[in-house]
């Protein structure tokens, strides 16, 4: 923080958030329609205020010869903004100007100066009155001007999440709970190396695996290279948002993950971490053939559980760890379902299985389970054994209906 040191990132984020939703309230939209209208003007928030710190340190340093310009910022890691998307020339726009119109030529002209933002951000703002447009830009600038880059992506994410509650089962495909992803996060440690994330909806996964390393390394996060896919292509989209105002890159690609494979992802990741949708049906197994990526075969049921866990499995190189959400009737399926289990329990990659109780998630309320696999067990002391942990009984109950973990909780099961 800066500045108002007494205001907490979390009064800034309902602050933020009750007058966003008194708006959309106002407004008669509905919370999918308003969700990334909303997440794109925190995202310009962010670019703008990187941006003027690097403009401040670079006053001066041109010459007669040479201006100031793009390359300058870009090398100091920051999306370059031209002056129409400038967040102050927003607000000072005419009365009567088109702001929706204006919002829109914003993020078009910094996807034509920001290359790996081409065809990222948001062109929906029209959609949006003038009145409720000049209410929210006002919102957002005055109660984000006085928070540095990670509260950015504090409230970025609280957002998110937020949408993601007040859209219920469509939410939930594009958001995993923080704090299920940050307990998947302490278990399997991604420190270094390359990370997968199959399902990876707005790329929760990728965060708080930064910021693990970011708490543990002391922010050398250049360590970890990110790769996801995502079959939706707007939460692609939310995705690429939310790593860039975290501050981070990555490789993510819009693709079915059943039946594309655009990494060539057998053997080649040191972590996996997934929240897939549960008990999907309707799977055409007949394009799944001798795919190398399920190599203890197919199941016979009209499930995508089992192909889901295989996907994980074969993803990882020979010391490579997984940490993923699981259906909790994945544990116990029998027929051709069973064999695969048994054959991932004499593989010992199998590592630990934690029962997490019901009201985790927006889409579900019943309980789940989360899975971790780790290759290099198989050379160990424990090769032979599975931990089981019985998490049932352990939450925070945030309302009558939606339960998290307290940070003491994690830290609890993950030691």
């Amino acid at each position: 923080m800066r500045g108002h040191a007494k205001v907490t990132i979390q009064e800034i984020e309902n602050r933020l958030w009750a007058a966003a939703d008194e708006l959309r309230a106002n407004s008669g939209l509905k919370a999918s329609e308003y969700s990334i209208p909303v997440l794109g003007l925190i995202f310009l928030k962010y670019a703008d205020s990187r941006f003027s710190q690097v403009e401040a340190e670079l006053a001066g340093k041109g010459s007669g010869r040479r201006k100031v310009g793009k390359t300058d910022y870009q090398a100091r890691g920051v999306m370059y903004l031209p002056p129409d998307a400038r967040f102050a020339n927003l607000l000072e726009l005419e009365e009567g100007k088109d702001l929706g119109q204006a919002l829109n030529d914003a993020m078009a002209a910094i996807e034509r100066e920001n290359e790996e933002l081409r065809g990222v951000l948001p062109r929906t703002y029209k959609a949006l009155s003038n009145a409720t447009l000049t209410t929210l830009l006002r919102n957002v600038n005055s109660i984000l001007g006085d928070i540095d880059g990670d509260g950015f992506g504090k409230v970025y994410e609280y957002f998110l999440g937020k949408f993601a509650m007040a859209e219920g089962q469509k939410g939930g495909e594009f958001f995993t709970p923080t704090s299920i992803v940050r307990l998947i996060v302490e278990l399997i440690e991604p420190f270094s190396g390359k990370i997968l994330d199959p399902a990876c909806g707005s790329g929760g996964m990728f965060v708080q695996s930064a910021r693990f390393v970011d708490k543990h390394r002391r922010g050398v996060t250049d360590r970890l290279s990110i790769y996801g896919q995502e079959r939706v292509d707007e939460t692609v989209k939310l995705c690429r948002m939310n790593l860039a105002v975290h501050g981070l890159g990555g490789q993510v690609r819009q693709a079915n993950s059943y039946y594309e494979d655009p990494f060539g992802c057998v053997g080649q990741f040191d972590f996996v971490m997934a929240n897939p949708p549960f008990n999907v049906n309707r799977i055409d197994k007949t394009k799944l053939a001798d795919d190398p990526r399920f190599p203890f075969g197919l199941p016979r049921a009209d499930n995508g559980n089992y192909i889901w866990i295989q996907l994980f499995y074969s993803a990882l190189n020979d010391h490579g760890r997984a940490g993923f959400v699981m259906a909790n009737s994945a544990a116990d399926a029998g027929a051709s379902e069973l064999e695969i289990r048994r054959k991932l329990i004499e593989d010992r990659s199998a590592d630990v299985i934690v029962s997490i109780g019901s009201n985790f998630f927006y889409t579900v309320t019943l309980p789940c389970t989360l899975w971790f696999f780790d290759k290099a067990k198989r050379d160990g002391e424990r090769a032979d054994q599975v931990l089981f942990i019985d998490a049932r009984k352990i939450y925070n109950q945030i309302d009558r209906a939606h339960r998290d973990f307290r940070p003491e909780q994690i830290e609890f099961l993950a030691n």
